[in-house]
């Protein structure tokens, strides 16, 4: 019996109510450099009554790639048809392709030899949003490996990227479907730590982002009760798989800073009272038991003072922080104690009523580094003359080692005169 090769990628297409959308979705795939021959599409129709299902038949009996469609009833979100796809797949590589979205033609070609290059279970290729937002900061440079827990890809969780399928088996990784939204940030996040790697590809646009003009995509749906169920998942994902210390709260940050704080935002006030409260109790425990003082030290100030206040449980802080930032104003710098340290002047400093440290007003690496929404900050120079003599004594070590390392002419090698 004849049985088919096995392919280089599954491209695995979750799709609901997808036309047109679907359309160039399809075409894309057929588009690919790598070729039919390496590829094969399990699609999903999740309950469509658009059409999508009939088109997607019509689809797997015209094309040369090796098609399989399954027509279920709905699940109620993305996670129920990107498991089924992931247990039928049969590539050494899944792509998780969602219908509205299309790739670049040399999309999984590169993909694929970067990761057997790199020998890397993930990897990102580029994206760019049409006619809407894109992540962008982990796009500056292409690199085959990184580390987690310093570069920028813990800011973009999302499923569209290529997964190594050994990895989801060894795992037993699949999305929770019990979860209607963040169930995709559970699944990557666990792949980028306990996966072997995870590669950039920052030079090529992989992978294109749409909006949908109808309003329906699955990112815009949901209330804000389910988004702090998704964000203390996460959490609670980061503390079970990493141990307390600085790797955790660095991938700590990403939830607190891209997931709980934007239910605090300038909107927020405008929320009925009943709705303000509610985000506060909701918020309550994950304050209590993941916000820690490294976390902290690793957020911006003007972030960090709006999550301190949340802490407190106290909206009139809030609202006042909120009130400061956006009327744009930019914080006075002070420098106190002997060291010199730096703080910025927001509502409440220096108030020991308020129930706000001075520590939560504090200047630190995030400030320096001049994040995105605030203009850098100077290091004090107390830090940065120990900064500069720790590199030069550091560089002097090198050069000693490397003087004592190279091979001397017998001749020239000192000699103890005799007593």
């Amino acid at each position: 019996m004849n049985t088919l090769p096995l392919p280089d990628v599954s491209v695995i297409v979750g799709a609901y109510e997808a036309m047109p959308y679907l359309i160039r979705c399809l075409e894309s795939v057929e588009a690919q450099t790598l070729g039919p021959d390496r590829i094969e599409i399990v699609a999903i129709d999740d309950g469509s009554t658009d059409g999508t299902g009939e088109y997607l038949e019509a689809f797997a009996a015209r094309t040369a790639i090796p098609t399989r469609v399954v027509r279920q009833a709905n699940s109620g979100g993305p996670s129920g048809p990107r498991n089924v796809g992931l247990g039928m797949a049969r590539g050494r590589y899944v792509f998780f392709l969602d219908a509205d979205d299309y790739f670049g033609e040399e999309s999984l070609e590169r993909m694929v030899a970067m990761a057997d290059r790199a020998g890397t279970d993930v990897v990102l290729g580029r994206v760019e949003g049409v006619n809407r937002g894109a992540p962008g900061s982990m796009w500056n440079r292409t690199a085959e490996r990184v580390d987690i827990y310093r570069s920028q890809v813990i800011y973009t969780l999302s499923a569209q990227k290529l997964f190594r399928r050994e990895l989801t088996e060894r795992l037993g990784l699949r999305f929770d479907e019990t979860l209607k939204t963040g169930e995709d940030a559970l699944f990557t996040m666990e792949a980028y730590i306990r996966g072997n790697g995870v590669s950039v590809i920052a030079d090529y646009t992989c992978y294109y982002l749409v909006g949908r003009d109808d309003g329906k995509h699955v990112t815009k749906s949901g209330g804000h009760a389910l988004r702090f169920e998704a964000t203390g998942a996460l959490m609670a994902l980061i503390t079970r798989l990493v141990p307390p210390g600085h790797k955790r709260d660095r991938l700590m940050v990403r939830p607190f800073t891209v997931g709980l704080i934007q239910q605090f935002g300038r909107g927020m006030l405008k929320q009925p009272e009943e709705i303000r409260q509610h985000k506060l109790e909701l918020a309550a425990p994950l304050m209590e038991r993941y916000w820690t003082p490294g976390v902290a030290a690793r957020i911006k100030v003007s972030e960090r003072l709006r999550l301190e206040c949340v802490a407190l449980g106290r909206l009139d802080l809030l609202a006042d922080m909120l009130a400061f930032i956006g009327a744009g104003t930019v914080p006075e710098v002070v420098h106190r104690g002997r060291a010199r340290t730096p703080y910025l002047v927001f509502p409440h400093f220096g108030d020991k009523r308020s129930g706000l440290t001075d520590a939560s007003y504090e200047v630190t690496v995030p400030d320096w580094l001049g994040k995105p929404g605030l203009r850098r900050i100077e290091a004090p120079k107390v830090l940065r003359r120990r900064k500069s003599l720790a590199r030069r004594v550091a560089r002097r070590v090198r050069t000693r080692i490397r003087a004592l390392a190279v091979p001397r002419p017998l001749g020239s090698l000192p000699t103890r005169p005799r007593p």
